[in-house]
C-alpha cells in the first residue's frame, strides 16, 4: 500500500530550474526532501521556461505573466494566496521576508513556515520609497505572523531579534560538493583571469568597488564580469564609464549552473566586493570549487569564513581592496591554501544533507500540530 506523503506547497522561488540564490536554497532542500513530502512549487512564467508540470519529481504550477516587474511579482504573490486558499496542503512553506503580507491570511488555514533571505536593513536602491516600505510591513507580518520564522544569515537573525524583539531560527544556506572528484572543475585556463559575478548587478553588489581598485594597479590580467547589469540605470552608467581603458569583459547573466561553475573554477581568482548579503549562494559555489576569493569582511561573510580561508578587505574601501589584490596576485599559492581550508569547511558544515535535514524536523515538527 502507497503511503500518502505530506503536502508542501512552497511559495516565493517563482520558478524552476533555480538561478538564484534564493531560488537555489529552495530547489535542493526540496530535492532533498522529495522522498518524503509531496512538494507543489508555486512559479511563474517569468522566472521559469518550463510549463506547469513534473520537474525532477516536484510537481510545479506556472502563472502567466500579469504586466511587468514588481506589479508582476505582486500578483504572483497574490495568485499564489487564492491557489493555495482553493486547494488542499498540510504546510505552507513561504520564501523572502518582504512576502509577508499573504502570511495573515495564510494562517486562517495553514501553519506557515517562512525563509528569510535576508531583511529590509535600509532602502535597497533597486527599488521606490514606497517599495521599501512596504517590504519592511511585510517583514514584520512575517515575523509576527508566520508559525516559524527561519533565516538563513546569523547576523540577520540578531537583526530580527533587535528590531522586533522576537528571536527566529537559523539555518545556514548549503552547497552540493563533489567530494569524490573536488578538482574536476579546477581547469587553469591559458588566459587567467580575475572573475565577478552576481545575479542582478547594482550597488550592493559592489563592482565599483572592483573597477576602482583595478584601475589602481592595472594588472595584464583581464577582468570578465557576468551578470544582469540592467537593474539600476544609473549604476549601470557609472560601471561603464569605471571600465573605459580596463581589460574587461562582460559576459553577461549565467542562467547554467554548470557553466557558471565552470568559469569561476578557471579564474585565478574571485573578488566577492557585496556591500551587503544575507548568506550568500555564490560564496559557497565559488569555495565549491577551490577558487580564491577576495571578499568583503561584511558580518554575513566573517560569520561563515575566516582569515585562514580566504582573504579579506575593509568593505565600501576601494583602497584596502587594491591593497589585497597586489597581496593575492603576488601569493598565488598562500590563496590556493586558504582556498583548500573554506572548500573543507564547506563540507563539514554546510552541505544540503545538514541544511535538509534541519527542514526536515521543522516540516515534522508542524505537521504533528
Amino acid at each position: 500500500m502507497k503511503i500518502k506523503k505530506p503536502r508542501v506547497v512552497v511559495i516565493g522561488l517563482k520558478g524552476l530550474p533555480a538561478y538564484g540564490g534564493a531560488a537555489a536554497v529552495g530547489e535542493n532542500i526540496i530535492l532533498k526532501l522529495k522522498d518524503e513530502f509531496d512538494f507543489t512549487v508555486l512559479s511563474i512564467a517569468s522566472h521559469t521556461t518550463e510549463k506547469s508540470a513534473d520537474y525532477k519529481g516536484i510537481r510545479q504550477v506556472v502563472f502567466n505573466n500579469y504586466l511587468k516587474g514588481g506589479l508582476n511579482t505582486l500578483f504572483y504573490y497574490l495568485r499564489s494566496l487564492l491557489y493555495c486558499m482553493t486547494h488542499r496542503f498540510d504546510l505552507v512553506h513561504l520564501h523572502h521576508a518582504e512576502s509577508g503580507f499573504i502570511t495573515p491570511i495564510l494562517r486562517l488555514r495553514y501553519k506557515v513556515i517562512v525563509t528569510f533571505h535576508g531583511v529590509c536593513f535600509e532602502n535597497d536602491p533597486k527599488f521606490s520609497k514606497f517599495q521599501n516600505r512596504f517590504f519592511r510591513f511585510s517583514e514584520k507580518l512575517n515575523v509576527r505572523f508566520a508559525n516559524e520564522a527561519i533565516s538563513v544569515s546569523k547576523p540577520d537573525q540578531d537583526f530580527i531579534l533587535n528590531k522586533y524583539k522576537k528571536m527566529i531560527g537559523y539555518i545556514p544556506n548549503g552547497i552540493s560538493v563533489n567530494t569524490a572528484n573536488p578538482e574536476k572543475n579546477r581547469k587553469k585556463t591559458e588566459t587567467p583571469y580575475i572573475f565577478f559575478a552576481a545575479g542582478r548587478i547594482y550597488q550592493i553588489k559592489g563592482l565599483h568597488l572592483l573597477l576602482q581598485a583595478i584601475r589602481k594597479i592595472n594588472p595584464d590580467i583581464p577582468i570578465k564580469v557576468a551578470g544582469d547589469l540592467e537593474q539600476v540605470d544609473a549604476y549601470r552608467d557609472k560601471i561603464i564609464r569605471l571600465s573605459e581603458g580596463l581589460n574587461i569583459e562582460y559576459v553577461g547573466l549565467i542562467k547554467d549552473k554548470e557553466e557558471l561553475l565552470e568559469m569561476i573554477a578557471g579564474s585565478l581568482l574571485f573578488v566577492f566586493p557585496s556591500l551587503r548579503e544575507a548568506m550568500s549562494m555564490m560564496l559557497l559555489e565559488v569555495v565549491s570549487v577551490k577558487t580564491p576569493v577576495i571578499a568583503s569582511n561584511i558580518p554575513s561573510n566573517r560569520t561563515i569564513f575566516t582569515d585562514e580561508e580566504m582573504l579579506f578587505f575593509e568593505s565600501k574601501c576601494s583602497r584596502d581592496l587594491t591593497e589585497k589584490l597586489r597581496y593575492a596576485l603576488a601569493n598565488p599559492e598562500e590563496m590556493e591554501k586558504r582556498a583548500q581550508k573554506a572548500f573543507d569547511k564547506l563540507t563539514k558544515e554546510y552541505t544540503w544533507d545538514i541544511v535538509s535535514g534541519r527542514y526536515k524536523s521543522i516540516y515534522k515538527q508542524y505537521l504533528k500540530k
